[in-house]
Order: structure tokens, then sequence, then C-alpha cells
């Protein structure tokens, strides 16, 4: 039964053992469970970026708006504390798509030459708006509870509050289902993790039905008790989503979002390393400024080539990002900052860029701490990929190296132990997932400058 209801909440690993979308997403390159919490006045870029997540979110809207509207006729006729608090903390969870519908509006004016940039920071002056829209709300609720526990009042169709408040929990229980539903059609780990917190937030409601059954019982202190206790999650959501809001504007992002432009980067051969990484959010597009390291002796053509390259990449595991100017540096240049790619030792042979109907993606020997790795870095995968690289000796003999996960990132696989020398072979990378087997052969040789 405990078991049932931590998944019915989203908070045991059954959970989310489907909401894994091998695809990355904009702004939260780390893992799918690094959940997002209540920010209004914040949408999410992977929920921004596909017409079905703002469909969803439109929709959420609609569905709370109307709940609302309902609870709010039942506290003019009942003068239930609780139950005003419970209306605006519904009121907050719609208020989410209101930032998404001014961008829409105004964030896609083309640039001008006053604002180079266009309107995408309308979003966040909106979404600070509706955080102090909220706030005030709440200081009003709160004051309401506690003049009425200093001065009690009795409150009137006692059912017709509890029923408001069964109406609540059904909204967000419409809601939650919805974005859960739709978050796993899209893979939005961002839209499952709302889906849960309107579950969570439908529990507020019940509160609310709960005060009802005190005050019929005689207790008409349990109104504005739970009005309380409501007013104090609604004022966690302000402190929250203010953070949030305030970051963005300050021109701060999530550090996942660096991971993954550096993630990013050991997917292109021939960056050596990343000197510096800048980005920020422009609404929910995401600009990004990045220093990389190439060979010196690399021609213009060939830098060229190799930007070309990591911009593709980039788009790949950022799907929110609208711009990203790259500079070019070489081998030698320091920077505060600088980031060495693992890949790029000097003697490995080429990697081999691996496309099969299990997954695609970058299969190479890099130098790590504990020495020298089989690494396959994938742009897509299979649920559930397992990865090994049979290599054929002399003698047909066959070294047998697994890949497992690398821990925080299921686009990486590693061997435990280093490939034997040389590196010099034919190979077979074996991939098994869903019941299937795959087997792709390939050739590794090492720099004719490789001297043991």
């Amino acid at each position: 039964m405990l078991a049932k209801a931590l998944e019915w909440l989203g908070l045991s690993s059954q959970a989310h053992g489907h909401d894994h979308g091998h695809g990355h997403h904009g702004g939260h390159g780390t893992s799918d469970d690094e959940h997002h919490g209540h920010t209004h006045g914040v949408i999410d870029p992977t929920i921004a970026t596909t017409e079905r997540g703002i469909w969803a979110i439109k929709w959420s809207f609609v569905i709370l708006a109307i709940t609302a509207a309902m609870q709010l006729a039942v506290v003019a006729i009942s003068g239930s504390v609780a139950l005003l608090a419970d209306t605006i903390h519904n009121i907050a969870d719609a208020t989410t798509a209101i930032p998404l519908w001014v961008a829409f509006v105004l964030a896609r004016r083309k640039p001008t030459q006053r604002f180079t940039y266009g309107l995408g920071r309308v979003e966040d002056l909106a979404g600070i708006t509706i955080v102090l829209i909220i706030l005030l709300s709440a200081i009003v609720a709160g004051y309401e509870a506690v003049n009425r526990i200093i001065h009690p009042q009795p409150i009137g169709f006692v059912g017709i509050v509890a029923l408001a408040g069964l109406i609540g929990f059904a909204g967000n229980e419409i809601v939650a289902v919805f974005r859960i539903r739709v978050g796993r059609q899209i893979n939005s780990a961002a839209l499952i993790a709302d889906g849960y917190h309107a579950r969570v937030d439908g529990l507020t409601s019940l509160a609310v039905v709960l005060g009802a059954i005190g005050v019929w019982l005689g207790y008409p202190l349990a109104d504005p008790i739970i009005g309380l206790v409501i007013t104090v999650a609604i004022l966690g959501i302000v402190w929250q989503s203010a953070a949030a809001v305030l970051t963005r504007m300050l021109d701060g992002v999530e550090p996942s979002v660096i991971t993954e432009i550096r993630h990013a980067a050991e997917h292109v051969p021939g960056i050596r390393q990343v000197h510096d990484v800048r980005a920020r959010w422009i609404g929910h597009k995401l600009h990004a400024e990045i220093a990389i390291g190439v060979d010196e002796a690399a021609t213009v053509a060939e830098a060229s080539r190799v930007g070309n390259a990591f911009m593709a990449q980039l788009s790949s595991h950022l799907p929110a990002l609208a711009a990203a100017n790259i500079r070019f540096g070489t081998d030698g240049a320091s920077a505060t900052g600088e980031h060495r790619l693992g890949h790029q030792h000097g003697h490995a042979p080429e990697p081999f860029r691996a496309k099969g109907e299990l997954a695609e993606g970058v299969l190479e020997i890099v130098d790590t701490p504990q020495g020298e790795r089989f690494r396959f870095s994938t742009i897509r995968h299979s649920e559930g990929l397992r990865a090994a690289v049979a290599i054929r000796r002399p003698g047909d003999q066959i070294e047998l190296l697994s890949l497992s996960p690398a821990i925080g990132d299921h686009h990486r696989l590693e061997s435990n132990i280093a490939p034997a020398e040389p590196h010099e072979f034919d190979a077979e990378l074996r991939l098994r997932a869903d019941g299937r087997e795959e087997k792709l052969s390939f050739r590794m040789v090492e720099p004719h400058d490789h001297a043991h």
C-alpha cells in the first residue's frame, strides 16, 4: 500500500522508471531525475520547445482556471478562509501559462536596432509580476486566516465548502494525469515533474475538506488553521519561484547547462580544449559563448568544419539553444576555466562513429584519471542499452571489454579496464537492448608516430 502511494505521488523509482528520454533536453543536461520545483513564472525550455508541451500547458491553465473560478464562487458565499487559500494556490498553478503566452505574443517579434536580442526578457518581467501577485494574495490569505483565529466567525454552507475542496482535488488530479501522460509522450522530465507536483497540490484541496469536517464537528477554528497552513505552503512556492525568476533575470543558468555544453564538445573530434563557456537565458531561449581550442596547425577550413560539427552537437544536446558564438584558440592556449577533453590524448586511434538501430554515437579510447579506457558517447540510444567491445587479437583470441554507464550520465558508457596494446585491431561494438542484439564492425589504427 505504501509503495503504491509513493508511486502515485511520484516519489518512487517505479514512478520515474519510464520517464527517461534519451535525447538531450535543453537546460537540464544531467539526469532526468534532477526535477524542477514549483517555479511559477518560469516555463521550462524542455516544454516550450515542443508544440505538444505548449499545448499541455495551455490546457492545464484552462482546467485549473475553471477549478479556481468554481472555488472562488463558493468562497464568496461561505466565507471559508481555508478555501480562499486553496483557491489562491490553484490560481498560482494556473498562472504558470501566462509568461508563455506573453513570450509567444511579444518575444516572437523580430529584433530591432534598439532591441537587438528581441523581446525575450519580457517573459522574465511577466514572471516576476506573477510572483509579486501571488505574494500579495498569500499575504491577504494569511491576514484573513490570522484575523479569523483572533476573531472567530461561523462559515456557511459547510457541505458546499467540502465539495469545493473535492473539486480542487479533482482539477489538480486531471491536470496531473494530463501532464504526466503528455510528458511521457514527448520525453519531457520537466512536464512529468509538474504533473506529480499538481498531484501533490491536490492534497492541499483535501485539507480544505478536513477543515470543513472539523467545522461540522464543532471546531470552527479548523477552517482558519487549515487556511494558515496552506498560506505557508504558498509562501514556500513564492520563495522558490522568486529565486528562479531572479536567477534568470541576472543571467544565471543551471550548472547542468554548462555541463551539457562541455559534453557536446566531447563528441567532436578536433576540439582539444574548452577554454571558456558562458550562457544565459533570454526568455526560454538559450544563448551561449564558447571558446574552444583546436590544433594550431589546423587551417581555417578545418577549424570551420570543427565549428560546424560542434554547432550541430550543441543543437542536438540543447534544443532550447537559439544561438552560440564559438571562438577558436589553439592547443597551447591557456584561459581560466580550461577544460581538456579526455578523448584527445595525442596517441589515440581515430574514433569510430557508430550508427545502428540500437544506438548512435562515438566510440573512442580516452585518457582518464584511472588510465586509458574505451568510451562510447551516444547521441541516441535505446532504453536499457548494454554494450561491449570485442577485439580480435592474433591467434583467434578475443579480448572482450564490457562498457558500463557512467555515473550521472546515461549517454556515456566506459570500460572498467584499459584495452591491451597495441591499439591497432579489428573489433566489433556489440549492442543489446529490448531483447535485440546488434554488432557493428570497425577497425582502429594507431597514429604513425605512436611509439610504445
